[in-house]
C-alpha cells in the first residue's frame, strides 16, 4: 500500500466543483430575481424593479449573484442599447 492510495480514494468521492453555489445558497434577493425571470422571461434592470418590487441597487446586486453562479445571463436591449435584458441560463 504507497502513502497515495488513501488520496486517491478521497478525490474519487469528490465529484463537485468547489464554486458551484446552488440558488438555495444565494441571497433572497438573487431567489427573488430569479423567480420574476422564471416568470416573466427575459426583463431589464427596471423592469425587474418594478415587478419584483425591489430597489435598483438591490437588483443590481441580487442579478451580480446570478451571473457570477451562471444562472442569468444578460444581452443588450435591442429597443434601448443602453440597457441590457437579463434571462435565465438554459
Amino acid at each position: 500500500m504507497s502513502a497515495t492510495e488513501p488520496d486517491s480514494e478521497v478525490e474519487g468521492e469528490v465529484d463537485e466543483p468547489e464554486s458551484t453555489t446552488s440558488l438555495a445558497e444565494l441571497p433572497p434577493s438573487a431567489k427573488l430575481v430569479y423567480k420574476v425571470l422564471e416568470y416573466e422571461g427575459s426583463m431589464t434592470q427596471e423592469e425587474i424593479a418594478g415587478e419584483s418590487r425591489l430597489c435598483a441597487r438591490t437588483v443590481r446586486y441580487a442579478l451580480g449573484k446570478l451571473e457570477n453562479e451562471d444562472l442569468v445571463t444578460s444581452r443588450v436591449c435591442l429597443e434601448d442599447a443602453r440597457q441590457s435584458k437579463y434571462r435565465i441560463v438554459d
